[in-house]
């Protein structure tokens, strides 16, 4: 691993150790594999112990942790001939948001999702993953085409938030996201969304709008973040470890809500400790969402996915 968040400085720690140890085994004159084997096994524990107490501030951590799985990522490995659609056919092709055809596990889906990027080059190119008006509008026009053609829609949801920028908001972003989310409650054909990341404000929403709706084990989705929420309420980001407390961001939180479905477990650690499991882990889920709605009529998957959201809040 190539690097640890602030709260695992003690694993980081004995890890550092164990690599100590294991560059001195070039030596034959000592004999370290039993101590290696049991800081490994102190270490496997402190990281399990870890891990079953995340706060909602580290879970947020761990779902911006720069080593999960990407967008990209999860395409090259679920989806075979994928084949990128791009350009809202009005002003520019917005590389935040990236979609197309494919064939996922012996389906001919429709993928749309959030890249962020993962170098510096990257990261500039995708805009860290905030859509700007033509990728919400690019989304909306792949959901038409997919609802045309009966195709299941598949999103990943992974950003802080659509643009906020000047430029954007002058092109009509508000407007775009609401039209995007309008799109979603509107086509035919299923929609699974998930969560794999961060899911911000109305920029997840816009993708995330769908008859099942997913999210990772140690991925978070609310309508600010925390560091936005404690900088409103009070005055300064310092307090975001509170105001992710009080948002209840997490996906435990969120499933007791009803606001998501699914939780998707992940390899102990994150995703980003074991990105192919967490991939397959996923693909599970997303097969096993869509089988539910074989032979389902448009009226009724269309009808199904309002109601769910409808129903969000109701006591």
């Amino acid at each position: 691993m190539a690097s640890f968040l602030d709260f695992e400085k003690p694993i980081a720690e004995l890890q550092g150790r164990i690599d100590e140890l294991r560059e001195t085994a070039s030596s034959p004159e000592l004999d370290i594999d039993a101590e290696v084997a049991r800081l490994q096994a102190k270490s496997d524990k402190m990281l399990r112990d870890t891990y079953a107490r995340l706060t909602p501030w580290q879970k947020t951590q761990v779902a911006r942790h720069p080593e999960r799985p990407h967008l990209k990522d999860y395409v090259a490995a679920l989806v075979d001939d994928f084949m990128p659609l791009g350009g809202d056919r009005a002003f520019a092709d917005d590389q935040a948001i990236i979609g197309g055809l494919g064939t996922f596990r012996g389906r001919k889906v429709m993928v749309i999702g959030h890249e962020k990027g993962d170098d510096t080059a990257s990261r500039l190119r995708h805009n860290f993953g905030m859509g700007k008006p033509e990728g919400y509008r690019k989304a909306i026009r792949l959901m038409k085409l997919a609802d045309r053609f009966g195709l299941p829609v598949l999103t990943l949801v992974d950003t802080s938030g659509a643009f906020p920028g000047v430029q954007a908001e002058e092109r009509g972003q508000a407007e775009a996201i609401a039209r995007s989310t309008e799109a979603c409650l509107e086509i035919g054909v299923p929609l699974i969304s998930a969560i794999v990341g961060e899911g911000g404000s109305g920029g997840a929403v816009a993708l995330a709008t769908g008859n099942v709706v997913l999210m990772f084990e140690h991925a978070v989705y609310s309508v600010i973040s925390p560091e936005g929420c404690a900088s409103i309420l009070w005055r300064t980001a310092d307090k975001a470890p509170e105001a992710a407390e009080a948002m209840k961001v997490t996906a435990q939180h969120l499933k007791e809500l009803g606001v998501i479905d699914r939780i998707v477990p992940e390899p102990l650690g994150g995703a980003h400790r074991d990105r192919a499991a967490a991939i397959a882990l996923l693909g599970d889920a997303l097969e096993a969402a869509l089988k539910d709605f074989d032979g389902r009529e448009p009226t009724a998957i269309r009808s199904a996915r309002r109601q769910k959201f409808l129903a969000i809040g109701r006591v």
